[in-house]
């Protein structure tokens, strides 16, 4: 490991630090969509971006870009990207090392951006987790051109709507478009992120290939039965939503792992809510999540034919709304493999491959471009979460394959 990566390492994590202290809680790391603590991400990253020789600009989505241009300019441009938004009481790496990491890797090339043939955008888009308004991915799907009218009613938990919290940031909804790339403006898509999650841990590898992104699908599950008194209810009488529930939790997750998929129950709230009272119906989340679409939708249906069986052994009942859906992607071979060989370039001869179980930006950029990542080892496979780390060695290696990558991508091109 060349010390000239290890310095530019510890510069990456100083800057997530200071990226960090910009929250709007005092207590953790908050970061959330047309807020004022975007806008001090995005003077921030600004900044980073002047000084790696970037030309600079807020988009009309409020993502914060910068473009380095190529051999001559006006080429398609390969997008080297993250998000600098978290959600509630996050990490300091999550979609922050990869924004960081990109601008660190284009200044590391400006002596050679006349030998490539694309230009390179470094891209720190200003909400991936919609923790906000509840809308995932909106940097990018603005970038890809597939932004919904419709997300401008979206409100709050204030009440505020995105359409009024884009006027407040300065914004105009009328002008989303402007943010839009056209495929034939683009060379590629490269994303650098923690993996959040052990394996790269568990194999003792710094680095790893991402093959493609676990598509996903969100429900609210909403088992009706009856409120009745506790005390005078006898079992037999009951119809107790609650049970059927619990259940339900636990057939979801038995079922998704015989099948190998990805399922989590990460809320249930019971109704009327009274200690005394048998609850008449709870309202659930399920997030359903696998490799590919079809089986993750296989075992959907397994789900849903058991859960909907209990209840009815219950004399309960089961409505489904799905609120949230997102295919499953697969990573453009040219680009994996322009990953590959930048892992190499680090020593590591085989590198691993994996899926991502988490969604990521790159999965909006594939419906405009080709698609790659580089998964970084995080402790314990620990994300969204205070105790979230990396080492700065880690930084330093993930560096010197993301240069490596682009490199590679130039030759092939």
């Amino acid at each position: 490991m060349s010390a000239d990566a290890l310095e530019a390492a510890r510069r990456i994590m100083a800057d997530c630090d200071r990226i960090a202290a910009i929250s709007a809680r005092e207590d953790g790391i908050e970061r959330t969509y047309l807020t004022p603590e975007h806008a001090r991400h995005n003077t921030v990253a600004a900044e980073l971006m002047t000084a790696a020789g970037l030309h600079t600009w807020q988009d009309a989505a409020g993502n914060q870009r910068g473009r380095l241009e190529g051999s001559r300019p006006g080429l398609p441009a390969l997008v080297l990207a993250s998000h600098l938004d978290t959600v509630p009481d996050a990490g300091r790496y999550d979609g922050i090392l990869g924004v960081l990491l990109a601008i660190e890797t284009v200044a590391r090339l400006r002596e050679r951006a006349a030998e490539l043939p694309f230009a390179l955008e470094v891209v720190a888009f200003a909400d991936e987790e919609g923790t906000r308004f509840g809308v995932t991915l909106l940097g990018s799907r603005a970038l890809a051109g597939t932004w919904e009218p419709e997300w401008f009613d979206l409100p709050d938990a204030d009440g505020v709507t995105m359409a009024e919290a884009f006027a407040s940031f300065g914004l105009d909804p009328a002008r989303i478009d402007e943010a839009a790339l056209r495929r034939e403006d683009l060379a590629g898509y490269l994303e650098v992120h923690i993996e959040q999650g052990p394996y790269l841990e568990a194999a003792d590898r710094p680095l790893g290939v991402v093959t493609s992104i676990a598509g996903a699908r969100r429900f609210t599950l909403t088992i009706h039965g009856e409120a009745r008194h506790a005390g005078g209810t006898p079992y037999e009488r009951r119809r107790d939503a609650l049970i059927g529930a619990s259940r339900a939790v636990l057939d979801i997750e038995r079922i998704a792992r015989e099948h190998g998929a990805i399922a989590t129950v990460g809320r249930l709230e019971a109704f009327p809510g009274g200690v005394n009272v048998v609850p008449g119906r709870v309202e659930m989340s399920l997030d359903l999540r696998a490799e590919t679409d079809r089986l993750r939708d296989e075992v959907l249906e397994r789900i849903l034919e058991r859960v909907r069986g209990a209840c009815a052994e219950r004399r309960l009942t089961l409505d489904v709304e799905q609120i949230h859906a997102a295919p499953a992607v697969r990573c453009a071979p040219r680009l994996m493999d322009a990953v590959r060989a930048g892992i190499r370039a680090t020593g590591d001869d085989e590198p691993m491959e994996l899926f991502s179980r988490a969604g990521h930006d790159a999965m909006a950029m594939a419906a405009v471009t080709d698609i790659g990542m580089l998964f970084v080892r995080c402790a314990d496979g620990i994300s969204h979460h205070p105790d979230e780390s990396v080492t700065v060695e880690d930084v330093a290696v993930s560096l010197q394959a993301f240069e490596a990558a682009i490199l590679h991508t130039a030759d092939a091109a």
